[in-house]
Order: C-alpha cells, then structure tokens, then sequence
C-alpha cells in the first residue's frame, strides 16, 4: 500500500472537544453519518491523546511527539507553540510528494503558515469548513482529470493531504441557529451524577455535534460524488474529551479517550473495532508509512498500520499522558496500562481542576462544590478493571502497594 502508485489521499476532519460523545461509542445521541463511518469503516474504541486540552493534544498529531518534547505545553492562543526545529506533518508530507492543505481551524501555531502546509483556505465552524472543503473537493476532481495539479500547486497532480478542523463542539454549547435536545431527553454522563445543570449542558453539546454529523455526511457525499472517495483515506477524529467536568483539563479517561474512525475502500472497511490502546501520536507515523516516507527515530508515536494490514504489531503496554498549562499552571503526569491508571498531581490545587470554560457552564457550575471543596491528592491509582470510572483512588491501599509503587517510579523515571 506504500507504494508510490497505490499512496491515497488523506482526508481528515478534527473537532474540538468531542471525546467519544457519538452514537457509535454508545453516547445516546443520533450521529447517522458518523456512525455510518464507523460501521463502513473502523472504529478504535481505545484512542487516546497525550493531554486533556486542544493545542498540547494538536502538537502531538502534528509532530507524532509528546508535548513536553515538541514545546506545545499550553493553548497556543496564549503564546505557546511547537519548537521551531520541529518538524510537523505536513513537513513530512510535502517532502514524500503530497499536497498539503488546511482548511478551517488549526491550534497548533499563532501563525499557522509556519505548520508547512502548501495551501491554507479559511474555514471557521462546521458548516463553513464543509462547504469549503466540498469546493476543494470539486476543484481537485475537475483539475486533476486533466493530469495538472489545482491551484496551489505545481506539476502533474499528487495525492493530498487535507486537514480541516471545525470548531463544534467547542464552548459555548448554546449558540443561537443550532437545534438543542431537551434536557430532559438526554442521556446523562456515565461518568458525572445526574444533574439539572449537566443535563441542560449535555443538551446543548449535543445540538453542536449534530451540525458536525450533517456536515460530515456533506463532505462524505462530495468525496463519492466527486469519484475521489475510492482513493482517499477518510479521518474522523477530535483533539480531546468534552468539556465537561472531569474530562478536559484532567488525565481521567473521559478527558482523554478520543474519537478516531477511519474508512478507505478495499483497505480500511468492514465495520471492524479495535481495542487496542492507540496515542494520537501514532497517527503521524502510520500516514508516513502510508506515503512511502521512513519515520525518523525522535518520533515517539508507532506506526498502527500493520494492525490494520492484519500484521504482526507491538500494541502499546502504556501510554502516557500530561497536563502543564491551559488557562492556568495545572501539572499533572500519568501513566495507563490495559489494568491500572497511575496520575502524579503537582501543586495545591481543588480535588478535580476545571478549566474556565467548563468552570462558566452549567455543569461546571452543578460539580463545583463537589470539587473545590477539598484539595486533590498527590498520588492518585485507580484499578480500571474494577473501577471503570476512576472513581476509588487506591494509592496507599496495602492490597495495590507494589502496583502504585511501580507506576509511581515509571513516571517519575519517564519525566527524568
């Protein structure tokens, strides 16, 4: 498949703080397009990010590296930003012959000419983005008939890489235009108590991700109509988990299990789910090996395609995930394996931080009693096997002595 005859195109949409809140993961809401993706495609029901927050978890897309290593430790609206020497994707990319493009939201850079893509095109919100990247779906198939490449390019025409990021469903949950669910109706969080104020958040949330679902059964239906969609690798995937209490801003499981579906005709189909734990900083390595490019050694993630191809692969033992800076300095380092989750919390701060835009909502406003009246531990280990939901923190129980000491010196090895 890496061969250079047989490269596909990449399309990927990214959303912000999505989690896994689709009907496909079981989230109680209509998502129709999205969950078609899944049962034609795949489905990687243990994808996780390396940190709970959108410009460190972007960075780790981008560079197939830990925050802490490219530089992106915080929002890069507030200053941050990948290292200069750094090399990003679509760096990778244009080197193995793609075309390289960026349609709508990106949060890795202040300056988003300096993450190397060949051809940036605004975008904004879902509705903007799917149209604009319908248009260059039409332009591509009409131009690349003739053997030139389109605008933006040079030479005969080269498979592409497209990332296009839309804003939902990012806060503020109620936005005037969107369609939200009656509180009432809606499934609660498996993982907060049922609460008037999570439910009138959850129902707005779900309003934004079913302008995201229409919209990406638009983009869907171009691909096809266009004859594109046979070639292409099509990427559904979000940066992190909801903004939602306990999600974002944290190193627990709703903050960091993401989305991540995939489908490419005569490869990736079928409907088939993995369970195998999977880094958002595997991405980068498996489209590498997709393109034909070598992936260099300072890149941390692991190429995920010989699962795919039904080869022999190395599944992750652990996966580590961190949090430095979002509005405010909040350190935090853990460690997952497929049994336990060992977190390293730094700093006085409340029993579970929330960052302002969950502090603002309602169900920030529902948990904040529960969290800011007491601080949170400094060790915390949570046996996920008996204890899904990361609920009872067992560091300090006899019975988990040798585990919680054994992950307690992992991570502080790790950051050493």
């Amino acid at each position: 498949m890496s061969a250079a005859g047989s490269r596909p195109n990449v399309l990927m949409v990214i959303v912000h703080d999505l989690g896994q809140h689709l009907g496909c993961y079981g989230a109680g809401i209509n998502t129709p397009n999205l969950d078609a993706l899944a049962a034609d495609g795949i489905c990687f029901d243990n994808h996780f990010c390396t940190a709970a927050q959108c410009s460190p978890s972007r960075g780790s897309i981008m560079t197939g590296r830990m925050p802490h290593n490219n530089g992106l430790i915080g929002l890069a609206h507030l200053g941050w930003q990948i290292g200069a020497q750094e090399v990003t994707l679509p760096m990778y990319l244009n080197a193995a012959g793609y075309s390289t493009h960026l349609i709508g939201h990106q949060h890795e850079h202040p300056e988003p000419a300096r993450l190397g893509y060949q051809d940036i095109r605004a975008g904004g919100d879902a509705r903007q983005g799917a149209a604009a990247v319908c248009e260059f779906l039409r332009e591509w198939a009409g131009t690349s008939r003739t053997g030139h490449a389109p605008s933006g390019t040079s030479g005969a025409a080269p498979p592409f890489f497209l990332n296009a990021g839309w804003g939902e469903p990012h806060r503020p949950h109620i936005r005037e235009g969107y369609d939200n669910d009656d509180p009432a109706t809606v499934q609660p969080l498996y993982w907060l108590p049922d609460r008037p104020g999570i439910r009138e958040d959850v129902a707005g949330m779900n309003g934004l991700i079913y302008r995201v679902d229409e919209c990406f059964g638009q983009v869907r239906q171009t691909l096809a109509e266009t004859g594109l969609a046979d070639n292409t690798l099509l990427i559904f995937t979000t940066d992190h988990g909801t903004a939602m209490p306990r999600a974002k801003g944290t190193c627990y499981d709703p903050g960091l299990k993401t989305t991540f579906l995939a489908h490419w005709p005569g490869h990736f189909e079928g409907g088939k789910r993995y369970r195998e734990m999977l880094s958002n900083m595997d991405l980068l390595p498996t489209l590498l090996d997709l393109a034909g490019a070598r992936t260099p050694a300072e890149v941390e993630g692991r190429s995920f395609l010989p699962l795919l191809e039904g080869r022999d692969h190395q599944p992750h033992e652990v996966l580590y995930s961190e949090m430095t800076w979002h509005d405010k300095y909040n350190p935090m380092r853990a460690v997952r394996t497929g049994r336990h989750k060992y977190i390293r919390n730094f700093g006085d701060r409340p029993l579970v931080y929330l960052p302002l835009d969950v502090w603002n909502g309602p169900a920030g406003e529902a948990m904040r009693e529960d969290f800011y009246s007491t601080r949170r531990p400094t060790h915390e280990l949570y046996d996920l096997q008996q204890d899904p939901l990361e609920q009872h923190n067992v560091f300090g129980d006899p019975a988990y002595a040798e585990v919680g000491e054994k992950l307690r010196a992992q991570v502080e090895q790790y950051m050493l």
